[in-house]
């Protein structure tokens, strides 16, 4: 919740946030296992399906939730502050902040986590990889409001966390 804290997003939007970030990914479970797990490059075809889960995550959580927030975060948050993001290609302030806090928490902790294709960066290599994409793949505004995550005490925490 650190980020969020950080952003002076209010008690609801933050409880709300936290919701979001446990379950941004549940459309992944619409992709098969196959994809998930590769261990070698997707195909173009691959890289269509896995593009689908936040449509997928709205699928499942629209009829559940009428919090448009709850389900703007997730639909939104592989957006890029550039606008070369998916699911839609929206830029800027055009992102809901929550997706762009989303994005930003989700990056560092996939970059940091072992994936089958892939051993987990280190710290250092994450944050500096965070610096290099403010402003293209991330709001910058969330870069430098988590950066300030760690000056407040970060050491290990989870993903709704650190939101």
């Amino acid at each position: 919740m650190r980020i969020g804290k950080v952003m002076g997003l209010g008690s609801e939007r933050l409880r709300l946030l936290k919701i979001a970030a446990l379950l941004h990914d549940i459309g992944k479970v619409e992709i098969p296992e196959s994809i998930l797990n590769k261990t070698e490059p997707l195909t173009p075809s691959e890289i269509k399906s896995l593009r689908r889960h936040p449509m997928y995550s709205v699928d499942i959580l629209e009829p559940l939730s009428s919090i448009e927030m709850l389900i703007d975060s997730i639909k939104y948050h592989h957006e890029r502050y550039d606008g070369k993001g998916y699911p839609t290609g929206k830029k800027g302030k055009e992102i809901p902040l929550e997706a762009r806090i989303l994005c930003v928490a989700d990056a560092f902790d996939a970059m940091l986590s072992d994936r089958p294709y892939r051993r987990g960066m280190k710290m250092d290599e994450v944050l500096a990889e965070l610096k290099n994409n403010s402003g293209t793949q991330f709001d910058p505004e969330t870069v430098k409001a988590f950066l300030n995550t760690f000056d407040i005490g970060y050491d290990s925490a989870s993903l709704d966390e650190i939101i």
